[in-house]
């Protein structure tokens, strides 16, 4: 297990009764707690990985559930999902938050997916050595969702209950936790997909100076004046379109070089 930082004694009770803790000095977040774990199963060879949070809300008695794909070499992550079979104990208000959040991970990893934020999740031996989050906070459920789509690894989903009425349920602000995920996962698509990301914005922007510039001339030709308004928006355009553009190369060809050398 991963006591991050805790102020209790949940990990020297868990070292007591035998478990293999590793504890961080302070609290540095889901995701470097996440990272963490990944190192310690890649140290340990393992060949499986199931990973819950600590708070109880779901219960270590339905890890049998993610474990057989993996096992059987059917996928390489499986995610308990809270939205397959009975739906009951979610609430409403972050139900709403889990599905737009999961919308907006298909839309740039797997498209079937239910519940992108469980915390629940199976990891094959090859998940274990293929991924390690980056992400300190929340944003690392999404951003693992992300390497494991580029590197073309198998994801499938299990259904598993959901309890919010614990002890000490998280006290993360869904809002700010939604946020956090979002420009998690918008940085990592600028950083992996710079062409598309920078590339395809700029190249609309020329596309829109292009047509004000057009404007601007055929209003000189036949009144030989200038409108300043139309004049700066195609100087604008073209200025926001060509910084685009050349950032989405540097980029390329930066990542293109560190993947090289890797």
């Amino acid at each position: 297990m991963c006591d991050d930082g805790s102020t209790d004694l949940t990990g020297e009770i868990a070292r007591r009764l035998g478990a293999e803790v590793i504890r961080h000095g302070r609290n540095m977040g889901y995701g470097a707690a996440l990272s963490s774990l990944f190192k310690a199963a890649r140290e340990l060879d393992a060949s499986a990985m199931v990973v819950l949070d600590a708070d109880l809300q779901h219960s270590p008695s339905e890890i049998p559930r993610l474990l057989p794909p993996v096992v059987k070499g059917e996928a390489d992550i499986v995610i308990g999902s809270r939205f397959l079979g009975e739906e009951g104990g979610v609430p409403k208000y972050r139900g709403l938050g889990i599905r737009l959040i999961t919308n907006f991970a298909r839309g740039v990893s797997y498209r079937e997916i239910t519940d992108a934020q469980s915390g629940f999740r199976a990891y094959s031996r090859r998940a274990i050595y293929s991924i390690t989050p980056s992400e300190q906070g929340m944003g690392a459920s999404t951003e693992i969702l992300l390497k494991a789509k580029e590197i073309g690894l198998r994801v499938v989903e299990a259904p598993v209950k959901i309890s919010y009425d614990v002890e000490k349920p998280s006290t993360h602000n869904p809002l700010l936790h939604g946020l956090d995920v979002i420009l998690s996962t918008v940085k990592h698509l600028s950083i992996r997909r710079p062409l598309v990301f920078y590339g395809v914005p700029g190249f609309a922007a020329l596309l829109v100076a292009l047509f004000f510039w057009l404007w601007t001339l055929q209003i000189f030709a036949s009144t030989r004046q200038i409108v300043t308004n139309i004049a700066l928006i195609a100087l604008g355009a073209t200025l926001v379109g060509l910084m685009l553009l050349t950032t989405a190369v540097i980029l390329w060809v930066l990542i293109s070089v560190v993947r090289e050398t890797k």
